[in-house]
C-alpha cells in the first residue's frame, strides 16, 4: 500500500479541460442572470438540471453536501421494475419502470449498469406460493417484452449451485427473473458530468441560507460556501426545490405557514463481505408487501433494506442496533448462517424515501414523484425512484413548459424533440474497454491488473482511458490505494480535477468503493485529503 508520506508526490497538474476553481464558479454564478436555479444535487435535481440544460435553458444547480451525497447514494443500487408492485395491481407502473430501465441499462449508461439475475426463494408455509410467485415472474418478465428471457421456476438444487448460501431448509421452489444493477454514486455523478456538458453550472458544498425576492415571487438563493465561508447569491428567473428530505424545509423558507407535504421512510442496508462467489441475488419474500434483498455488489454482498417512518432530522438518519438485528434476521430466512456474522460486516448506510404526505404504512406508499408550487411561485419537487430519474427529469420539464404564463416555454426546447435516450458521459461496451486497458497496459509504463481494468471500465467506460494516462505518466498514480481494493491513486486525482471532489468523503464514499468496503484507514484519509489540497 502507498505510504503516507509518498502521497504527496501524487499530486499532478491540473490537466487540460480541468474544471474551474471553486471561486470561478462563485462568480459565475453570481454574475450570470439563470433562467432556472435548481437546489438540491440528489439524483431527480440532477436529472432536471441535465435536461432543462439540453431545452436550452441557463441552469444553475447548487447542493449543501456533495452530488448524491445523501439519499442518492443510499439506495439498493438497483434499476427495476417494481416485482412487489404487482401486488398491488400497479401493471401501468412496473411496465412504465421496466421501459426506463431498458432505456437506462441498454442506451444510455450501459457502460455504468449491468443485468442482475434474481432468486425469489419459496419456503414451506412462506408469504407466497411456488405457482402465485411463477406466475408473478412470469407476467413480471412478460411486462418488460422478455428482455432479461421468461420469469421462470428451478429446482433448489439448481439455484444453490448459483448461490452458495442458499438456506435450503424447507425450501420448495426458486422463482427467477431479471433485473439491473448499479453503483448510484458513480450513476449520479455521470449525471452531474452530462448536465454540465449541456451548458448547467453546478457547485456542491454551498447551502442555501435564504431565498431572494422580487414583487413576492421567489427570484434567486442566498447561498455560503461550506469550504471557505464564502457568502454569494444567485438570480434565476425560477427556483426548483429538489432538496429531498428537505422539501419542507426550503418550502417554510419560501412561506412560514407552509403545510408538510411529504413524510419519510428510512431504508437501512448493509455491506458485508462474501464468504463465496454469488451468480444470482436473492429477493426474499417477508410478507405479503415486503422483500429483502442480497445483492452481490462491488465483489461484496449488500443486504437490505427497512422501511418505517422516519421523523428526526434527516440529516441524523443512520443505521442503528435495530436495523442492523432485523436485516440479519430477515436475511437468515434465506441465507445461511455462516454468511451473515457480523465480523464480516464493512460499512452500514441508510436514506430516506420520500413519500406524499398522508396516512398509512411506508411499506404499501406508493413511490410517485410530486410536483408542487408554492405562493411565491418555487416549484418543489419530491419522491419517485431512482430507475426512473430520466422520467422524472421530463416530466418536471413538462411542468415547466405549462406554467400560467409559460414564463420559460418561449426559451426552452420542447421536451418531446430532445433526444429521448441520451447517453451518459463515456458510454461504452465495458468488457472492450477492460480489454483495451489490459493491452495498452502491455506497453512501457506500469501494467495494470485485471480487477482494476475492469473496475475503471463499469464505473467511468471510455472516460477510462483519461485515467489510464495519468498512471502512465505519473507511475506513483498506478498503485492500489489499499491492496485490497481494485481503485488505484489516479482515480483520487481524476475525481480531484474532474468530478468535483473536495472532502475525502467525496473520493472514498461516492467516488470510490474504499469506505463500503470498510478501507478507508486513516492513512489513506489523510493521504487523499493531502492530494486534494495539491491542485497544481
Amino acid at each position: 500500500m502507498t505510504t503516507l508520506q509518498s502521497v504527496p508526490a501524487l499530486g499532478t497538474h491540473l490537466a487540460s479541460g480541468s474544471l474551474p476553481s471553486r471561486a470561478e464558479t462563485r462568480e459565475q454564478l453570481s454574475k450570470a442572470a439563470y433562467d432556472l436555479l435548481v437546489i438540491g444535487g440528489g439524483i431527480l435535481g440532477i436529472s432536471t438540471a441535465w435536461h432543462a440544460a439540453q431545452s436550452g435553458l441557463r441552469v444553475a444547480l447548487v447542493d449543501a453536501g456533495d452530488f448524491a451525497g445523501a439519499t442518492s447514494s443510499a439506495s439498493s443500487k438497483l434499476l427495476h421494475g417494481g416485482l412487489r408492485y404487482l401486488q398491488t395491481g400497479a401493471v401501468k407502473l412496473v411496465a412504465e419502470n421496466h421501459f426506463e430501465r431498458r432505456a437506462v441499462s441498454r442506451q444510455v449508461a450501459p457502460h455504468l449498469a449491468n443485468p442482475l439475475t434474481f432468486y425469489l426463494p419459496v419456503y414451506k408455509g412462506g408469504p407466497h406460493g411456488a405457482a402465485k410467485l411463477g406466475a408473478g415472474v412470469f407476467a413480471y418478465s412478460a411486462l418488460s417484452a422478455f428482455g432479461d428471457g421468461v420469469g421462470h421456476v428451478i429446482s433448489p438444487a439448481k439455484a444453490r449451485r448459483d448461490v452458495p448460501e442458499l438456506r435450503t431448509d424447507g425450501l420448495k421452489a426458486v422463482a427467477v427473473y431479471g433485473d439491473d444493477q448499479m453503483n448510484d454514486a458513480r450513476m449520479a455523478l455521470m449525471t452531474v458530468r452530462a448536465a454540465v456538458d449541456a451548458g448547467a453550472v453546478v457547485l456542491n458544498h454551498a447551502a442555501v441560507t435564504g431565498l431572494r425576492f422580487t414583487r413576492g415571487r421567489v427570484t434567486g438563493a442566498e447561498l455560503e460556501d461550506r469550504l471557505d465561508g464564502t457568502e454569494f447569491g444567485v438570480n434565476a428567473r425560477l427556483v426548483l426545490n429538489a432538496t429531498g428530505p428537505w422539501v419542507d424545509h426550503l418550502r417554510r423558507m419560501e412561506n412560514p405557514d407552509a403545510a408538510p407535504s411529504i413524510r419519510l421512510s428510512k431504508g437501512a442496508h448493509l455491506v458485508l463481505k462474501r464468504t463465496r462467489p454469488w451468480k444470482a441475488a436473492l429477493a426474499t419474500p417477508i410478507d405479503k408487501y415486503r422483500i429483502t434483498f442480497a445483492l452481490p455488489w462491488e465483489d461484496m454482498l449488500l443486504l437490505g433494506t427497512t422501511d418505517e417512518a422516519y421523523e428526526g432530522d434527516p440529516a441524523d438518519v443512520a443505521v442503528n442496533e435495530k436495523d442492523t438485528a432485523q436485516i440479519l434476521d430477515e436475511a437468515a430466512f434465506s441465507i445461511r448462517d455462516q454468511q451473515l456474522s457480523r465480523d464480516l460486516i464493512t460499512y452500514s448506510f441508510a436514506g430516506l424515501r420520500v413519500l406524499p404526505g398522508g396516512p398509512g404504512d411506508t411499506s404499501k406508499a406508493k413511490r410517485e414523484t410530486v410536483v408542487t408550487e408554492g405562493r411565491g411561485g418555487m416549484l418543489s419537487v419530491a419522491g419517485g425512484k431512482w430507475t426512473t430519474f430520466r422520467h422524472i427529469g421530463r416530466t418536471v420539464m413538462n411542468k415547466l413548459a405549462a406554467l400560467p404564463g409559460h414564463p420559460l416555454a418561449q426559451d426552452m426546447e420542447p421536451i418531446s424533440r430532445l433526444p429521448k435516450k441520451l447517453p451518459l458521459p463515456g458510454i461504452a461496451n465495458p468488457d472492450a474497454v477492460a480489454h483495451r486497458l489490459l493491452v495498452d497496459g502491455a506497453a512501457p509504463g506500469p501494467r495494470m491488473s485485471a480487477d482494476t481494468a475492469r473496475h475503471l471500465a463499469t464505473h467511468y467506460g471510455s472516460l477510462s482511458f483519461d485515467i489510464a494516462r495519468m498512471a502512465n505518466e505519473n507511475p506513483a498514480l498506478a498503485e492500489r490505494i489499499h491492496p485490497d481494493a481494485p481503485e488505484i491513486w489516479a482515480q483520487v486525482a481524476y475525481a480531484r480535477d474532474h468530478e468535483w471532489a473536495e472532502t475525502a468523503d467525496d473520493v472514498l464514499r461516492r467516488r470510490t468503493t474504499l469506505t463500503i468496503r470498510g478501507l478507508a484507514t486513516d492513512e489513506i484519509r489523510a493521504g487523499v485529503e493531502s492530494m486534494l489540497g495539491d491542485r497544481g
